[in-house]
């Protein structure tokens, strides 16, 4: 009989990660384990205030599963039985491992999504002064391709002072929410002017229409605008590219289905995922052969990572050892 066990678990930040909603210095991870016989399969997630979840409430909601998944819940049934959200996400990650497990078979195999050899992530610099920024992004000048968090008076300055320092860099930015209608076009001018690729979720998700009445001079990406599949078709005059996160969409098997959704509807893809451990980026993997921007940077920023873990070479990700996940 298949069992379910699930922690809470801290992992340090390496000094401060701050956006426009503040910040923390440590990620707050649940772990979910279903066991079955000699195998185990694991899945973390990360419980989003934003989202109205807690630690707390993420923990329940895993543990409200377990006479379901001793009675062989899959990951179709799941999508019924849990909402969009972090909890969701612990438990399919967990089904597929254990599935890839007890079949041989990949989880590249089990979902055909082959996961390319090397994978690119973004690296991003947590929100400061402009020149902090400026100095954040001078750090790290082996890396080529760096992400802003924005969303704050002085975005413009942030934008400039950046590009000045890394005049070679590839750069994305996200707002998370933080920009007004007012200055929603100086700002996407002052990016476009900047050359960077794409910016993240400029105003409120539900607020977000402005978007759509815009000539856009780069890129605009959904990010709390888009969860699920079904979200897609209401955005489609508002945005040029999605967001895609398992915390967001409920786990890998669903954020599969709104990736191929966005492509049907020919919008970029980004794969991104909260500040975590390996072994949350591990299953986001495999949506980056079609994604055109990678953001899974999360254990860069912590000060120590889980065992095993994946090998970042700068910011090249080597795909994960089956001894971590998949």
């Amino acid at each position: 009989m298949r069992r379910l066990e699930v922690v809470m678990e801290h992992w340090p930040i390496a000094g401060e990660f701050r956006i426009s909603r503040g910040a923390k210095r440590e990620a707050v991870v649940v772990v979910a384990t279903i066991r079955d016989g000699s195998n185990a399969g694991r899945g973390e997630c990360t419980p989003y205030a934003r989202y109205g979840e807690t630690v707390d409430g993420v923990l329940e909601a895993i543990l409200s599963v377990q006479p379901d998944i001793a009675s062989g819940l899959d990951r179709q049934d799941l999508l019924d039985r849990l909402p969009a959200g972090a909890a969701r996400n612990a438990i399919d990650c967990a089904l597929l491992d254990l599935e890839a497990r007890q079949t041989g078979r990949s989880v590249s195999a089990l979902l055909g999504m082959p996961v390319p050899e090397r994978v690119l992530t973004c690296y991003t610099l947590s929100l400061a002064e402009p020149a902090d920024m400026a100095r954040q992004a001078e750090a790290q000048w082996r890396l080529p391709l760096l992400k802003l968090k924005l969303g704050a008076p002085g975005d413009a300055d942030r934008m400039r002072e950046v590009r000045k320092a890394r005049p070679e860099a590839r750069l994305v930015a996200d707002a998370n929410e933080g920009w007004s209608e007012t200055e929603l076009e100086h700002l996407l001018a002052v990016a476009a002017e900047c050359g960077f690729e794409t910016i993240e979720q400029p105003l409120p998700a539900g607020a977000d229409g402005r978007l759509g009445r815009i000539v856009r001079p780069l890129a605009v990406t959904a990010d709390e605008s888009v969860h699920v599949a079904d979200d897609l078709e209401a955005l489609r005059d508002r945005y040029d590219g999605v967001n895609l996160k398992l915390d967001k969409a409920g786990g890998l098997t669903a954020a599969v289905e709104a990736a191929h959704a966005a492509i049907s509807a020919g919008l970029d893809i980004m794969v991104g995922s909260m500040v975590a451990t390996s072994l949350a980026m591990a299953p986001a993997l495999h949506l980056a052969g079609v994604a055109r921007w990678v953001d899974l940077d999360g254990p860069l920023l912590l000060a120590r990572d889980r065992s095993p873990h994946l090998v970042y070479e700068g910011a090249w990700i080597t795909p994960a050892s089956r001894d971590l996940w998949g």
